[in-house]
């Protein structure tokens, strides 16, 4: 018999299905690489399961309350938590404790949306448009409507010249925004991508902190500012007020996508493209991997890791859902999606294809 990796084949450390089975959370990854959302879960202490669905080169989510948006290639999804529904799931009845499903879907056209975050309660998305180099909302109106910009940008053009990313909010609010370079040409970050990453407050753009490597994920956690510094491997803690920074733990590989759950951060992590003359030679070259690590965020210490053996290379986001220990999601290709039928306080499952062509009215 044949010991080859399967797809989506991978390893994880006992303490990492612990640790989402004490946290009674699930997580949701995406990778645009492989053109995938994925559900982790742990379905005993030691033992993880995963629902990978198909999505068009997925980046940027958000999370709320039983709410999941993913930013593909020409549109966003919100997926809507029908817990009514999830136990009589018809193909897997009496298997989950929660069900994301598609319930809207706003057609932005190519933008590379990054980080979004939900705003006014849940009724609007705001995103990261890194090909216009702005911040947006994202509503049925428009594509997408422009609501800031970095002060040296000049215009609005489809050119991506900063590669603007990633958001952090505080109090339903974006503080801080990162971008891999302080550029208003056409692709101009990549001139300086290993050094020319910067941290910017919101709205002033004031530059809090330059020099860095592709820099990721800023996020507010207990009034203190945190970053994947990504070319470096590292998660790094900046001053708000001085811009000093210090290295909270090394990851092992470039570093894109956070989330908490209390004292826990889940960061995603990915293989470098070794086929890049300018990774080659960083010192995660060696050790770089794709997957999911657990920081114990008091102590900044690695507690557990999850890590594909084939088919995953690269994730952009990481998000946790609260409150689940055993998710799943259907995807706008499920043809099954269309029978899961939700009404205010009521939840149940419309007919089949099989089902509506054995209807008589139906011939």
């Amino acid at each position: 018999m044949s010991n080859a990796p399967k797809p989506f084949d991978c390893d994880y450390t006992p303490q990492f299905a612990e640790l989402l089975h004490k946290l009674e959370i699930s997580l949701a990854i995406s990778t645009y690489q492989a053109n995938k959302v994925i559900v982790i879960s742990a379905v005993e202490t030691d033992k993880l399961i995963q629902l990978p669905r198909t999505f068009n080169s997925p980046m940027g989510m958000a999370t709320a309350p039983d709410s999941l948006a993913v930013a593909t290639r020409n549109e966003v999804v919100v997926l809507r938590n029908a817990k009514e529904l999830a136990a009589s799931y018809p193909k897997k009845p009496n298997t989950y404790d929660s069900l994301y499903v598609p319930r809207s879907r706003y057609n932005t056209g190519y933008v590379a949306m990054h980080d979004m975050m939900f705003s006014n309660e849940e009724n609007s998305l705001t995103g990261i448009n890194t090909l216009f180099s702005c911040v947006c909302q994202i509503d049925h109106q428009y594509s997408f409507t422009p609501i800031w910009k970095p002060p040296f940008i000049t215009d609005l053009a489809s050119e991506d010249r900063c590669h603007l990313n990633g958001l952090a909010e505080e109090n339903s609010e974006i503080k801080y925004v990162t971008a891999l370079g302080q550029t208003d040409q056409a692709q101009g970050w990549r001139d300086d991508k290993m050094t020319g990453g910067i941290v910017m407050e919101y709205p002033s753009g004031k530059i809090i902190k330059d020099g860095l490597g592709m820099p990721h994920s800023p996020r507010v956690y207990d009034g203190k500012l945190y970053v994947l510094n990504s070319t470096q491997g590292e998660l790094i803690r900046i001053d708000r007020q001085t811009g000093k920074h210090e290295v909270v733990c090394q990851l092992g590989g470039f570093a894109r996508g956070m989330s908490r759950c209390g004292d826990y951060l889940f960061i995603g992590v990915s293989k470098l493209r070794h086929n890049s003359w300018a990774f080659k030679d960083l010192p995660i070259a060696e050790t770089s991997f794709a997957g999911v690590v657990a920081v114990y965020l008091p102590y900044g210490s690695i507690v557990g890791s999850f890590k594909y053996q084939m088919t995953v290379d690269e994730i952009y986001d990481v998000k946790v859902l609260s409150n689940t220990k055993r998710a799943s999601i259907l995807s706008p290709d499920m043809e099954i999606h269309n029978n899961a039928l939700s009404i205010p306080g009521q939840g149940m499952w419309g007919a089949s294809k099989e089902q509506k062509e054995l209807d008589p009215m139906n011939n």
